[in-house]
C-alpha cells in the first residue's frame, strides 16, 4: 500500500459522520507513526491534508474523538516539517482564545500535549519553541485573556521551560517571561495567582540577573514590609518559597531582607498568610540551611509558638494537661470535646505547617540536638494529643524523625566506639553535669512524659487504626534509639496490644498488626523478663491467636514475636504458652500449603524453643524433625534452622545421622540455590558427633562432594574442601583412602588455578594439611604431584604461587620431607643458568623454597640463599620477583645470618634495591612481633635512606616497612617519624605519611592512644606544597577514615575544608601534551582529587554525623560534573548511597533539580563522529550506566513535587530509545 494512498484511506475515515470511523482513523494513524514514523512523511500536500484534517477534529462535538486528536497532534509534532508546525500552533492558539469554552479546554490540552512531546533535540525543536514561546507571552500579557485560558497557557509555559529552557531565556525573545508574567501575580483570581507564581518560579534559575533583580525590587521586597497589602503579601510569600524550592541561589543577596520580612509577617492576624509564611520557613531551611542559620532561634520560636495555635478551643494550660494525662479518662464529655472539630476552623493547618518547620529544622541541624531536646521536645510532647487528627499524626512523625536524627547523629554509646583507652581519662575528668547534657540522655529524661502522652492517645478503644500504627512506629523508633527505656510502661502497652490483636487482621487493619507485632518483639528482646511476666499470661493467648491467623504476613510477625520472647526468657522451664506454642508451629509444619513465610518463621520457633526450651519440647519426641526435614519444596529455612539447633544444643548421634542423611539428599539436587548453607549445616553435624563419625559415612559421602571439587564455582569449592578437611580430621582412617582414589587427582589441577584465591585457598592449605596428618607417607608423593601438575599446565592456567603455598603446608605438616624437598628445589635454582630449566621451573623453585625458609632454617644451604640473591640480575621479571620473595622468607628463618646480606646487597648495588626492598618487605610482614623486634633497629635507618631520593615504587615499599615496624615499638619510632614530617626533602615527606597510612592497619589500643596524640600533625601534610605528599597525606586520610574513624572525627570540622579545597580543578596542574599531529591535556591533579573523592566516599560510611549535609551536597554537584569520568562514577556511587539512606534522602530530594542538568549531560555522552575509536564508545556506555543506576538510586526518593525538573527527565529517560529499556530494569518496571 502507497504512502498516499493510505493517508488519503485515512482521511476518509477521519470525514466519516459515525463518530466511530473518525476515532478509529485517528487511531490507525496513531498506530502507524508509531510503527513507522517514515509512512507519514511524502507528499507534503497529502502530510498537509491529513494534518488539517487531525486539527478539524480538535474542534470535534464528540469528546473521544477531541482527545484522541490531541494524542495524535503529539505524535504528529515529532515528524511533522517545519511549515506545518507553524500550522498546528496558529491554529491551537486561535483556538484557545475563542469563546467556545470546550474548544478552548481543549486546545489549552493539545498545546500542553505537543510541548511535552516535542523532541528533545532535532531541527524542529528551536523553530517550534520560537515560535510558541512569543504566542504563549503574547496571551500572558494580554488583559483580555480569559482566566482559563490564563491558567492553560501559563502551564503550556512551565512545560516549556522546564524541557526547554536555553530556547526560553533567550534575550531576543520578545515579550521577556519574567516582565510579562509577573503582573499576573495581582490578578483577581487565585488560581491564575498560583499558577504565575509557579511558572516565575521555574523560569528564575534560568532568568538574566538583571531581570531577577527587578522581580525583587517590584515585586517581593515592597510587599514583605509590615504595613503591607494582605492579599499582596499572601502571594509574595508563596512565591518567596517556590523561588526558594526552585532557585535558592537566585535569592542569596537578600535574604537578610527577605527572612526578616517573613518573621515577622507570620505574627500577622491572617491564616492563610501564616501558613504560607511557615512553608515558605520550611523550604528554606531545606534548601538552604547555611543561609538561614543567623535566623534559627527565631524560627524554632515561631514553630515552638504556633504548633500551640488554636484560637477555637479553649483547652487546658500545660500544667492541666499532665494532669490529665495521669489521670483515668472516663469522662466521656471530655472524650467528645477532645475529639471537637468544627469545618470552618482552619486552625490546623498552622499547627501542621510549624509541626513540619519543626521537622526541617531537626532534619537540616542534627549538631544542634542537645538544645532541640531542651527546646523543641517538651513542646512536640505537649502536642501529642492535638485534638486534629492530621495534626497529631504530623507531631508523632517529627518525633520520629528526632529520634531517627538522634540515632544517627546523637553519638554511639561509648561501649561501641573503639576509642574507650584514647577518651578513659577524657571521660574521667568530665562533670556529672556535662555528662548529663547529651542527647541521649535528655531523651530519657523525657521518656516517662512522652510515654505518658503517647499512650494516653492510644488506649481509646475509638482510637482508629492510622493512629495507632503511628503509635506504635513511634514507640518502635524509640525502643531503637533506647533499649529498655519503657519498662514502667509495660501494663498500658500490654493493654493496648491485646486490644489490637484481639481483632482479626483485614485489609484495613493489617499493617497495624504487623507494626504491633514488630513492637512487641523489640519489647521482649530489649527488656528483661522480668518486667513483662505478670502482663505475659494475658499477652500470650492473643499473640498466640496471631500466629494462628490466616494472613500469612500476620502470623510470620507472631512467630517472630515469640521467637524474640524465647531468646529473652532463655532458659524457659515451663511454660503453657510454649507448649501451645509448639503446637501452633508443628500444625504450621505439618500442613502442606503453608505460605513460605510462615513455614520458615515456625522452623525459627522450633530452632529457638530446642536452644531455649529443652524441657518443654523433649518430651514431644521429636516429631517435628520429620516436618521440617523434607526434601521438597523451599528447605533453605530447614538448613538454617538445623544448623541453629546443631551448633547449640546436645543431640544424639541417631539424630545427627538422620540430618546428616537428609543434607547428602539435598546436595545431590542440581540446582545451586542453598547448597553454601547445606555445607555450612554438613560442616557442623559432622563436628557434632558424640562417638565418632561412622566408618561408613565417608565412602558415601566423599563421591558426593566429588563434582564440587571444581573451579565452576569456587564458594562451593571452598566449602567442599572444607568438608573433606573436617572428615580427615574426624575419620582419617575410612577417609583417606577415598580422598586418594576419588579426589586427590583433581585437587592437584586445583591447587594451580589462578582463580582459587581468599577462603577457597585457606581450605586448600588445611586439606593438604589434614591430608598429610591423616597419612604421613603421602607426603613424598604430593610435593612432587602438585610441582608436576603446575608444570604441565599451560602458563597461562598455573598460579604457581598457590602450588608453592600448598608444598609449603605440606612440608610443615610433615617436615620429615623438608630435606630433600629443599635438596630438589635447591638444584633447579644452582642449575637454572647452564641446564635447560624453564622459567616456572626456577620460579615455582624460588617460591617452594622461600616458603619453606619462613619455617625452616636454612644456614647450612648457604649456597642456596646465594644462588637466590643471584638471581636478582636475572632478565625474566618473574624470576626477579620470585628471588626477591625467596630470599625474604629465607631470612626469616635465620635473620642474624641472611638478613644483613639483603642490606648489603641494598646498599652495593642501586639496581638491585627493589628487589632487596621487596625482600626486606616479606621480613617484615611475616616476622613474628619478637623478631621484629630484634631487627627493628638494624632496619630503620636503612629503610629511610633508600627512600630518599628513589622512584615511587622504591619509596613505597620502604614506607611499607617502616608502617610496620613502627607498630612494633611505638614509642620509640612513632616519634622519629613524627620529627620528620617538616623535613626538607619533600621524598622523605612523603615516606612518613605513607608509612603511617600503613600504621593504620594496626588494632592495638596502646598504639591508638600514641597516634591520636599525634595523627593531626601528619594530615597536616594535605597542606603540604608537593603535590604528592598531598595525595599521600589524603589516602591516609581516607585510611584513617576506614579503619579508624574514632581518631579524627572531632578533627574533620579543620580537615573538611582542605579535603573540599582538593576536590576542584586546578587549571595550574594542566598541561598540554603533544602525541604526534594530536594534543592531549593531562591533569595533574587528578589522582588527589580522585582520592579526596575517595576519601569523602569513606567518611560518607564511618563519620555521617560530623559532615554538613548541605556544604557536601554543594561539592558534590562539582563530582558529577567533573572532567575526569572516574570522578563522575564516584559522584554517582555518593548519590546512590545518600539516596539509600531516609535521613540524607531528605536533604538530597531538595537538590534533585540542581544535579538534573549535569546528569542528563552524561546521560546523553558525547557525539559519536567517524574519528569515535571503540574504546571511548565502550567507555561512554559504561559511564552512562553508571549514571544511570544514580538516576535509578535517586528516582527512588520521595520528592513531593519539589523536584519538577528531575522528574521529567526520569520520564523520558524511561521513554528513551536507546537506553530506556535498561533504564526501566534498573527501576525496577
Amino acid at each position: 500500500m502507497t504512502k498516499t494512498y493510505l493517508m488519503n484511506s485515512l482521511i476518509e475515515k477521519m470525514q466519516s459522520p459515525d463518530q466511530d470511523f473518525r476515532f478509529m482513523g485517528l487511531n490507525d494513524l496513531m498506530s502507524e507513526i508509531k510503527q513507522d514514523p517514515a509512512s507519514f512523511i511524502g507528499d507534503e500536500p497529502t502530510e498537509t491534508k491529513v494534518l488539517k484534517q487531525v486539527l478539524s477534529l480538535v474542534e470535534d462535538k464528540i469528546s473521544e474523538v477531541k482527545n484522541q486528536a490531541v494524542k495524535c497532534l503529539g505524535q504528529l509534532i515529532k515528524i511533522i516539517r517545519e511549515t506545518q508546525m507553524e500550522l498546528v500552533v496558529d491554529s491551537l492558539i486561535n483556538f484557545s482564545v475563542g469563546k467556545d469554552d470546550e474548544l478552548r479546554d481543549i486546545s489549552g490540552l493539545a498545546l500542553k500535549t505537543i510541548t511535552s512531546e516535542l523532541p528533545l533535540e532535532g531541527k524542529i525543536t528551536p523553530r517550534a519553541c520560537a515560535k510558541l514561546a512569543p504566542k504563549l507571552l503574547q496571551q500572558v500579557s494580554n488583559t483580555e485573556t480569559p482566566p482559563e485560558t490564563l491558567i492553560e497557557t501559563l502551564s503550556t509555559l512551565s512545560i516549556l521551560i522546564t524541557r526547554f529552557p536555553a530556547h526560553v531565556s533567550d534575550p531576543s525573545l520578545t515579550p521577556h517571561p519574567l516582565p510579562a508574567i509577573a503582573p499576573l501575580l495581582s490578578h483577581s483570581r487565585p488560581a491564575v495567582r498560583k499558577r504565575a507564581i509557579l511558572t516565575l518560579s521555574q523560569y528564575v534559575p534560568v532568568a538574566p540577573p538583571a531581570l531577577v533583580n527587578d522581580l525583587l525590587q517590584n515585586y517581593i521586597l515592597p510587599f514583605l514590609a509590615p504595613n503591607a497589602n494582605l492579599e499582596k503579601q499572601r502571594t509574595t510569600v508563596h512565591l518567596v518559597a517556590a523561588i526558594i524550592r526552585q532557585a535558592p541561589q537566585q535569592l542569596t543577596s537578600v535574604y537578610n531582607d527577605i527572612i526578616p520580612g517573613v518573621v515577622k509577617a507570620v505574627q500577622r492576624d491572617d491564616d492563610e498568610l501564616r501558613e504560607g509564611c511557615l512553608q515558605a520557613l520550611e523550604t528554606l531551611l531545606l534548601r538552604s540551611p547555611t543561609e538561614a542559620a543567623p535566623f534559627l532561634s527565631s524560627i524554632v520560636q515561631i514553630g515552638s509558638q504556633f504548633i500551640k495555635y488554636d484560637p477555637n478551643y479553649a483547652g487546658l494550660d500545660d500544667g492541666e494537661d499532665e494532669e490529665m494525662a495521669d489521670a483515668d479518662d472516663d469522662d466521656d464529655e471530655d472524650a467528645d470535646l477532645d475529639e471537637y472539630s468544627d469545618d470552618e476552623d482552619t486552625s490546623y493547618k498552622i499547627r501542621r505547617a510549624s509541626t513540619k518547620l519543626l521537622a526541617a529544622v531537626i532534619t537540616t541541624r542534627p549538631e544542634l540536638l542537645t538544645s532541640l531536646y531542651k527546646e523543641v521536645s517538651p513542646v512536640l510532647i505537649s502536642r501529642f494529643g492535638d485534638r486534629e487528627k492530621t495534626v497529631r499524626l504530623e507531631v508523632w512523625a517529627t518525633y520520629g524523625v528526632l529520634l531517627n536524627q538522634t540515632s544517627m547523629y546523637g553519638g554511639l554509646p561509648q561501649s561501641q566506639e573503639n576509642d574507650s583507652a584514647i577518651r578513659k581519662r577524657k571521660r574521667n575528668s568530665e562533670e556529672r553535669m556535662d555528662v548529663e547534657e547529651t542527647p541521649y540522655t535528655l531523651l530519657r529524661s523525657q521518656v516517662s512524659s512522652l510515654s505518658k502522652a503517647l499512650l494516653q492517645q492510644l488506649k481509646s478503644p475509638k482510637t482508629p487504626p492510622p493512629t495507632l500504627q503511628a503509635g506504635f512506629q513511634l514507640l518502635h523508633a524509640l525502643l531503637g534509639v533506647l533499649p529498655g527505656c519503657l519498662s514502667n510502661q509495660i501494663t498500658p502497652i500490654a493493654a493496648i496490644s491485646q486490644s489490637v490483636l484481639l481483632q482479626s487482621p483485614a485489609t484495613s487493619t493489617s499493617a497495624l498488626h504487623l507494626t504491633c507485632l514488630s513492637f512487641i518483639a523489640l519489647y521482649f528482646a530489649t527488656h528483661a523478663p522480668g518486667i513483662y511476666s505478670v502482663s505475659l499470661p494475658p499477652l500470650s493467648p492473643v499473640l498466640l491467636k496471631s500466629a494462628g491467623e490466616k494472613h500469612p504476613r500476620v502470623a510470620s510477625e507472631a512467630f517472630r514475636v515469640f521467637s524474640a520472647l524465647l531468646n529473652s526468657t532463655r532458659p524457659v522451664k515451663n511454660g503453657e504458652w510454649a507448649e501451645r506454642l509448639y503446637d501452633q508451629a508443628f500444625q504450621r509444619l505439618s500442613t502442606h500449603d503453608t505460605d513460605a513465610e510462615v513455614r520458615g518463621c515456625a522452623e525459627d520457633c522450633i530452632a529457638d524453643l530446642w536452644i531455649c526450651a529443652p524441657d518443654v519440647i523433649k518430651p514431644k519426641g521429636g516429631k517435628e524433625w520429620q516436618a521440617i526435614c523434607r526434601t521438597t519444596g523451599n528447605t533453605g529455612g530447614a538448613v538454617r534452622m538445623v544448623t541453629k539447633v546443631a551448633r547449640d544444643v546436645e543431640m544424639s548421634d541417631d539424630w545427627v545421622n538422620c540430618c546428616v542423611e537428609w543434607i547428602m539428599g539435598l546436595l545431590k539436587k542440581s540446582e545451586r540455590g542453598g547448597k553454601p548453607e547445606i555445607f555450612i549445616a554438613l560442616d557442623t553435624l559432622l563436628k557434632r558427633y558424640s562417638s565418632g563419625v561412622p566408618t561408613d559415612l565417608p565412602p558415601t559421602l566423599v563421591p558426593q562432594i566429588r563434582p564440587y571439587i571444581s573451579t565452576t564455582d569456587i564458594s562451593l569449592l571452598s566449602h567442599a574442601l572444607t568438608i573433606i578437611t573436617v572428615l580427615l580430621e574426624l575419620s582419617p582412617t575410612a577417609t583417606f583412602p577415598e580422598v586418594e582414589r576419588e579426589l586427590l587427582g583433581d585437587i592437584y589441577q586445583i591447587a594451580h588455578s589462578p582463580l582459587v584465591s581468599g577462603a577457597a585457598l585457606d581450605s586448600l592449605l588445611m586439606f593438604f594439611s589434614s591430608l598429610v596428618q591423616a597419612d604421613s607417607q603421602i607426603a613424598t608423593h604430593v610435593v612432587p604431584s602438585l610441582a608436576t601438575s603446575a608444570e604441565k599446565a599451560k602458563k597461562s592456567d598455573a598460579n604457581l604461587a598457590n602450588v608453592a603455598k600448598c608444598i609449603g603446608q605440606v612440608v610443615q605438616s610433615a617436615q620429615g620431607v623438608a630435606a630433600g624437598t629443599i635438596a630438589v628445589y635447591s638444584k633447579y635454582m644452582k642449575k637454572s643458568s647452564k641446564s635447560k630449566s624453564t622459567t616456572s621451573v626456577v620460579v615455582l623453585s624460588l617460591l617452594i623454597v622461600g616458603e619453606l625458609g619462613r619455617f625452616i632454617d636454612m644456614s647450612k644451604q648457604q649456597d642456596t640463599f646465594n644462588n637466590t640473591i643471584e638471581h636478582f640480575a636475572a632478565e625474566e621479571e618473574e624470576i626477579r620477583a620470585a628471588a626477591a620473595f625467596a630470599a625474604g622468607n629465607i631470612a626469616i628463618g635465620n635473620l642474624h645470618q641472611f638478613l644483613p646480606a639483603i642490606l648489603r646487597v641494598a646498599e652495593s648495588d642501586p639496581h638491585k634495591k627493589l628487589l632487596s626492598l621487596h625482600a626486606l618487605k616479606e621480613v617484615v610482614t611475616h616476622c613474628s612481633h619478637g623478631q621484629l623486634e630484634g631487627v627493628a633497629e638494624q632496619l630503620w635507618a636503612p629503610l629511610f635512606q633508600y627512600s630518599e631520593d628513589a622512584e615511587d615504587s622504591t619509596r613505597n615499599v620502604a614506607a611499607a616497612c617502616l608502617g610496620k615496624l613502627t607498630t612494633t615499638h611505638p614509642t620509640r619510632y612513632l616519634p622519629q617519624l613524627h620529627s620528620r614530617i617538616h623535613d626538607e626533602n619533600p621524598a622523605a615527606r612523603a615516606t612518613v605519611v605513607s608509612a603511617i597510612r600503613h600504621t593504620l592497619a594496626e588494632s592495638s589500643p596502646s598504639y591508638d592512644e600514641l597516634l591520636a596524640s599525634l595523627i593531626m600533625d601528619f594530615l597536616d601534610l594535605i597542606h603540604d606544597k608537593d603535590l604528592n605528599v598531598r595525595r599521600l597525606a589524603l589516602s591516609a586520610l581516607n585510611s584513617a577514615a576506614r579503619t579508624k574513624p574514632y581518631l579524627i572525627r572531632d578533627h574533620l570540622p579543620i580537615l573538611l575544608p582542605s579535603l573540599y579545597a582538593e576536590m576542584k580543578v586546578n587549571p595550574d596542574l594542566i598541561r598540554t601534551v603533544q602525541m604526534g599531529p594530536w594534543t592531549h591535556k593531562v591533569d595533574d591533579g587528578l589522582d588527589a582529587r580522585k582520592t579526596a573523592w575517595e576519601t569523602l566516599y569513606t567518611l560518607l560510611d564511618t563519620c555521617l554525623a560530623k559532615l554538613d549535609l548541605s556544604i557536601f551536597l554543594s561539592h558534590l554537584l562539582a563530582a558529577i560534573s567533573d572532567p575526569s569520568d572516574e570522578i563522575k562514577v564516584i559522584g554517582h556511587m555518593l548519590l546512590a548511597r545518600l539516596s539509600a539512606s531516609p535521613t540524607t534522602s531528605i536533604a538530597l530530594a531538595q537538590r534533585l533539580d540542581e544535579l538534573t542538568p549535569s546528569l542528563e549531560s552524561t546521560m546523553r555522552g558525547t557525539a559519536v563522529t567517524k574519528d569515535t575509536v571503540k574504546q571511548d564508545i565502550e567507555r561512554a556506555a559504561e559511564l552512562r550506566r553508571s549514571t544511570m543506576r544514580a538516576v535509578a538510586a535517586l528516582s527512588k526518593i520521595d520528592s513531593a513535587g519539589s523536584a519538577p525538573k528531575f522528574d521529567a527527565f526520569v520520564e523520558e529517560s524511561r521513554k528513551n530509545e536507546q537506553w530506556g529499556l535498561e533504564f526501566r530494569e534498573l527501576l525496577g518496571h
